[in-house]
């Protein structure tokens, strides 16, 4: 039986596995507005293997159309069919308690508006009476807004956020996200939300149900979101380090923040993984050995990129769990890279 701190192992490519990819898009498919690397042809492939393709989002502003036709604008074939939001996923968590024609706050985007009229609800505005309110990330929201919530929700409107990411990667770096503003609302009110978005299971049981999946696969960069959202609805997943998870947050996981597999991007999906053996804290994988030595990972060895961060996170999650504490990163964990003919450089070399 697989421990905590042990990656799985697949023979067969991950598209071959899994019948959907529920594929987050920032930092994933996308950053900003250009595609992520090798993200398009790696997609087109594995969607010609017959693994289907679904685009989740914990970003509630834009309806699914509009993702789908940015998707499309970077090479990759998606339709509005194929996007889920956490916007859709508040909206059912609404249309559940909530009687058809029932009045809610839309303290967000355009992106909220359209699933909750589909939900057969009807969205006001801050200052309206409604039964309810719902939260989503909204660049143009006003702070006149804010304050009214935030009083409405003390008062007793019971209150849905569409997610609670607290940073998002943008053209321009790390941006706040819409965790910020529901940290504001629930410091001042004292209430918890129900939260829709991942990691939470709405947005993720939505998907499910949207694509009738049997075996999905759930692909992201974030362990605080995709990864931890994966494993609160009993799904494997993929994590790629092409988002926001550096080599820092991965060795310092929690377990329920660990992934199945890892790789380097969304290449990951048309190959086979093999998982790491482990002795003690000491992981080997495909001419890597990670180990720890007076609290340090030591990566010695030879091999692809992806097997010496399969083995490095091993190794530290074995320690982490053993002792409790988190490894030190010197010169001997720092990690590889592919040149530009495929070949793993290591630092220095």
């Amino acid at each position: 039986m697989l421990t905590d701190h042990q990656l799985k192992g697949s023979d067969r490519a991950l598209a071959a596995v899994h019948d959907v990819a529920m594929l987050d898009l920032d930092g994933v498919v996308y950053i900003g507005g250009a595609a992520v690397p090798r993200a398009a042809e790696s997609l087109a492939a594995a969607r010609e293997s017959g693994l289907r393709l679904a685009f989740i989002t914990n970003n509630a502003a834009r309806p699914p159309a509009k993702v789908a036709e940015n998707i499309r604008n970077l090479g990759i074939e998606a339709s509005a069919e194929d996007v889920v939001t956490s916007a859709q996923a508040a909206a059912h968590v609404l249309a559940e308690r909530l009687a058809p024609g029932t009045k809610v706050v839309n303290l967000g985007a355009a992106g909220l508006r359209e699933p909750l009229e589909a939900a057969g609800l009807v969205p006001v505005a801050v200052d309206e009476d409604a039964e309810a309110i719902v939260t989503g990330y909204n660049p143009d929201l006003l702070w006149k807004d804010i304050l009214r919530a935030a009083v409405r929700i003390k008062d007793g409107l019971f209150w849905v956020a569409s997610n609670t990411d607290m940073t998002f990667p943008a053209a321009y770096g790390i941006a706040p996200g819409h965790g910020v503003l529901v940290d504001t609302l629930r410091r001042f009110s004292g209430v918890e939300p129900i939260v829709a978005g991942k990691p939470s299971r709405p947005l993720l049981e939505e998907t499910i149900r949207r694509t009738e999946g049997e075996h999905p696969l759930m692909v992201g960069d974030r362990l605080d979101t995709d990864i931890e959202g994966g494993r609160n609805v009993d799904v494997d997943t993929l994590l790629v380090l092409t988002g926001v998870t550096g080599l820092e947050d991965l060795v310092a996981a929690a377990p329920h923040q660990r992934p199945t597999y890892i790789a380097s991007d969304l290449g990951g999906l048309l190959e086979a993984h093999s998982a790491p053996e482990i002795e003690g804290t000491t992981a080997r994988l495909g001419g890597w050995a990670a180990e720890v030595r007076d609290g340090d990972l030591r990566v010695t060895g030879q091999g692809s990129v992806d097997d010496w961060w399969r083995a490095a996170a091993t190794s530290a999650w074995a320690h982490l769990d053993e002792t409790g504490a988190v490894v030190a990163l010197g010169a001997q964990a720092t990690p590889p890279r592919s040149d530009a003919d495929g070949e793993t450089v290591v630092s220095g070399s």
